[in-house]
């Protein structure tokens, strides 16, 4: 205890996380007795759902970010990095600030919502050379590099010089892969016109899915559908496909297909936290499993949720899905029964069955699925603006995105670089920073 006071460190500030801290603001606000910390890297709350559009210039970068000290104001904030996890003497080692100070806090409940990273399957070059699409920098390294090689390739004479500058692949058939493939072509095919010696028949725009149909969570039909559009607006797509390796220049695909290009997204696997192999906790597959409380049965006052956990399904018998939808109620329900502790009384399982799901896929088309029903075309492409508008978590962000989508049927797309600063000509010799010192890893077997 820590003046008398439960502490409650919440680790991770995605949807799970954030949701979670968002339960314990709200009971803080009712009177409740303790002390809840939230750790996060970056010091804001990213709407991942609108990564592609600020790549594709549809959103201004900073209306998709909330910062976290405006959304908590009673939860305490620390911002830093997560270093080690120490499960027996209930310590986080965490590191922050530019010269990486390092910090230790003590815990009674843990809450992990450390989220995923990004697998990228020992393919030959594919880490060192692709990009990818979870954070708000990868979104404006996307844009930079759509914007950079349209620059370039407008002063190449050759074709054979322009081909890996406007041929352009993204692997995932999954939602994230359809909603960014189909922003970038509506991006690319919009901004070509302003690059007098380039043509939108230069351009070639390539889907790599591993499966037979895209987003298969949306039923064959709306998947067949979601198809039948992409090729409509020029994308084409490489089913039951995989890419086998990437050099500076090109891409292999496994149907033997050699795509010249410098630019590969990679949307098509994720990995959970390396963090969570350090835990003696059990695991499946790389995640921690937990009750049907989201608590870890053989290490009382452990939480987790979201990617890095298996939560059981009460009603299928097999596990939710990792999505956002059911990461942040699942921070919800872990942050009620973590009170419920608190105060002795019985906690709730967690049950909850997917209400809909939604994707644009361009030129203000979509495809969703909701409570059964099939929707397509306008229609669905309004519902996910719609819900996904009422989603972001402060009204000021919700002004801003509806401005946003409204300037953006007015005029055309923007076509500024974001770049920090300017390369230097001559190279600098940096030192290397000191690495911070970690927490001493203790694996006992737990007691039973």
């Amino acid at each position: 205890m820590s003046n008398g006071k439960p502490r409650v460190l919440i680790l991770g500030g995605g949807f799970g996380g954030m949701y979670a801290a968002l339960e314990f603001e709200r009971a803080l606000a009712r009177g409740a007795d303790l002390d809840v910390t939230l750790v996060n890297r970056d010091n804001f709350f990213l709407f991942t759902p609108m990564l592609h559009e600020v790549a594709a210039s549809d959103l201004d970068i900073t209306n998709i970010v909330s910062p976290i000290r405006k959304l908590l104001r009673r939860v305490t904030f620390f911002n830093g990095d997560i270093e080690a996890i120490d499960l027996v003497e209930k310590r986080v080692g965490l590191s922050h600030g530019h010269e990486r100070h390092c910090h230790s806090l003590s815990y009674d409940h843990l809450v992990l919502a450390l989220g995923s990273t990004t697998n990228f399957f020992n393919i030959p070059g594919l880490a060192e050379r692709a990009l990818t699409m979870k954070s708000l920098d990868d979104a404006i390294s996307l844009r930079n590099r759509l914007i950079a090689n349209l620059e370039e390739a407008d002063f190449e004479c050759t074709a054979s010089l322009r081909a890996p500058l406007l041929n352009f692949v993204v692997a995932g058939g999954g939602f994230a892969g359809v909603e960014t493939i189909a922003a970038m072509n509506d991006f690319l095919r919009e901004a070509v016109q302003f690059f007098p010696h380039l043509r939108e028949d230069m351009l070639r725009i390539i889907l790599v899915s591993s499966g037979k149909v895209i987003m298969p969570e949306l039923g064959e039909k709306l998947g067949i559908y979601a198809q039948r559009k992409l090729a409509e607006q020029k994308i084409e797509i490489h089913s039951n496909c995989k890419v086998t390796a990437v050099t500076d220049r090109e891409v292999t695909l496994s149907d033997g297909t050699i795509v010249t290009t410098n630019t590969l997204v990679w949307t098509a696997g994720v990995s959970p936290h390396p963090l969570l192999d350090t835990l003696p906790c059990p695991k499946a597959k790389g995640r921690v499993l937990v009750n049907e409380y989201l608590e870890v049965s053989e290490w009382p006052g452990v939480w987790a949720f979201g990617d890095c956990a298996l939560v059981p399904d009460l009603k299928t018998g097999t596990f939710h899905p990792p999505t956002a939808q059911h990461a942040l109620r699942e921070g919800k329900v872990a942050a009620r029964n973590i009170l419920a502790t608190v105060r002795g009384d019985r906690l709730k399982p967690f049950l909850y069955s997917t209400i809909g799901l939604l994707a644009p896929i361009g030129k203000r088309t979509g495809v969703a699925t909701i409570l059964g029903v099939n929707f397509s075309g306008f229609i669905a492409w309004w519902l996910w603006r719609t819900i996904y508008l009422f989603k972001l978590p402060r009204f000021e962000k919700k002004v801003l995105v509806a401005l946003d989508w409204t300037l953006d049927v007015l005029f055309s797309k923007d076509l500024v670089q974001f770049r920090a600063a300017r390369p230097h000509t001559l190279p600098r010799v940096q030192e290397e920073p000191e690495k911070p010192a970690g927490l001493d890893l203790v694996v006992p077997t737990p007691s039973k």
